[in-house]
Formats: C-alpha cells, structure tokens, sequence
C-alpha cells in the first residue's frame, strides 16, 4: 500500500506514531508529511533523525512544509488519488479547527482537502478527544529549583546547540533531543520525558466531534488502530 502519514506539533502520541511507522515501513510505501511544526516538535523530543530514516524513495519521501511553499505541489497526488490512505497522527487542537472549517492554508490541512477531492481515505488521530485532563509527556526541561547556578554549567556546555541559557531556561527551538545535557549535569536539573497534565478545552473538543460527520474520514483514538484499517484494505 502507499500511505502518506501526517505529523503536526503535538508531544502526545507523537512517540506512538513514529514507533507505528517505523513499522509500517517494512511492508508499505511511507511518505511523510511534516508541517513546520511538526518539524520542530520533532527535533525537540529526538525523534526527526528516527523520521528521517523510514524515509527515502519514490512514494517514500519526506515532505517538509517549508521546502512546498505555498502552494503545496506533494499534496496535489491525494486529488488524483495516488495514496491507498491518509492517516494525520498526532494531530493538534489547530489543525482541527481548520479542518473542520475548510481552511486548507498549510501542508497537512491541505493535504486532508485533497484527500477528499481525490476520495483518499483519511485517518484523523486528535490529541483533543475527550473531555477532561489528559497526561501528557514533555521534552527537556531546565528545572530551576534543582540548578545549583554553577561557575560553568556542565549542562550548557555540553549541549552541541546552544540551546542553554545556564540557570534560566532552554531555547526548545533550538533544542535537538539529543539528551546530552541530561547526561551532563550533575545534579540532575536536566530532565526528559517528564509527564504534567493538561485540560481538554471545550472548543477543541467540539471541533473534533465535527469530525465524525466528514465523509472519508474516519477518527481514531490510537496510532495503533490504523492496523484495523490494513487487515481490512
């Protein structure tokens, strides 16, 4: 099958998805979607290298928003039909709001436009689907009440990036997920991977119930149940 799989700049089930695709990649044709920031939350966690790698080929390219411009011309093989599906795992609260209300002004929402003129099956996998809280996982953290403030921050020092102010915070723009600056400080006010909990506003909620009355669009809860869809196909 050729799959083209979105990514849009959500932490939550971001890890679920790359892990699913890299499996995929053995008996299916990826190509992958990246909005710009999905680009950047992907560097963030470490996971873009890990993206880079299922990728490579004809239907198996890695499609960055940036390098499209405008105009999208990748997009333009869902209106003729060319992918056996579209799933947009995870997908934010905004890429929703936009979905649901036609606007097409970036990669991946116009690339679920086109789905639907070319009648390309879409899976949508939001990260605001249920009401309530929802623990969610982030990238490295400076946490200031463990900093001891050091002469010459290990932790900075280390970072290939530059991402550290030292004692203040980290620049995740410019952060690569590499961990090195957790390995390096020695009083551990580096962390990864640290879980807080966000509340579901009601906004995004209702965007996404809209989603079930799309044709051709089915809404999912996991990465994982896109395999119900292939044993299906």
């Amino acid at each position: 099958m050729k799959i083209a799989w979105g990514i849009t700049g959500a932490g939550h089930l971001l890890q679920d998805s790359v892990e699913f695709l890299e499996m995929l990649k053995k008996d299916h044709k990826i190509t992958i979607f990246l909005s710009g920031a999905g680009e950047e939350v992907l560097k963030m966690y470490g996971l873009f290298d890990r993206v880079k790698k299922i990728s490579g080929g004809y239907y198996q390219e890695l499609v960055i928003e940036k390098e499209q411009r405008s105009s999208y011309p990748m997009t333009g093989r869902f209106s003729l039909g060319k992918y056996d599906l579209l799933v947009v795992s995870p997908t934010t609260s905004n890429t929703i709001a936009k979905i649901v209300n036609g606007i097409a002004d970036t990669l991946i929402t116009n690339a679920v436009a086109q789905a639907g003129k070319g009648k390309v099956p879409t899976s949508i996998i939001p990260v605001d689907l249920e009401s309530g809280d929802l623990d969610t996982v982030l990238p490295s953290k400076l946490e200031l009440d463990l900093c001891q403030k050091c002469d010459t921050c290990e932790a900075a020092a280390a970072c290939p990036n530059q991402a550290i102010t030292p004692g203040v915070e980290i620049n995740l723009l410019q952060c690569k997920g590499c961990g090195a600056c957790q390995i390096s400080c020695p009083f551990d006010a580096v962390t990864g991977g640290k879980k807080i909990t966000i509340h579901m506003r009601d906004i995004d909620i209702e965007n996404t119930s809209k989603l079930f009355n799309f044709p051709g669009v089915d809404v999912l809860s996991h990465p994982s149940e896109i395999k119900k869809f292939l044993d299906e196909f």
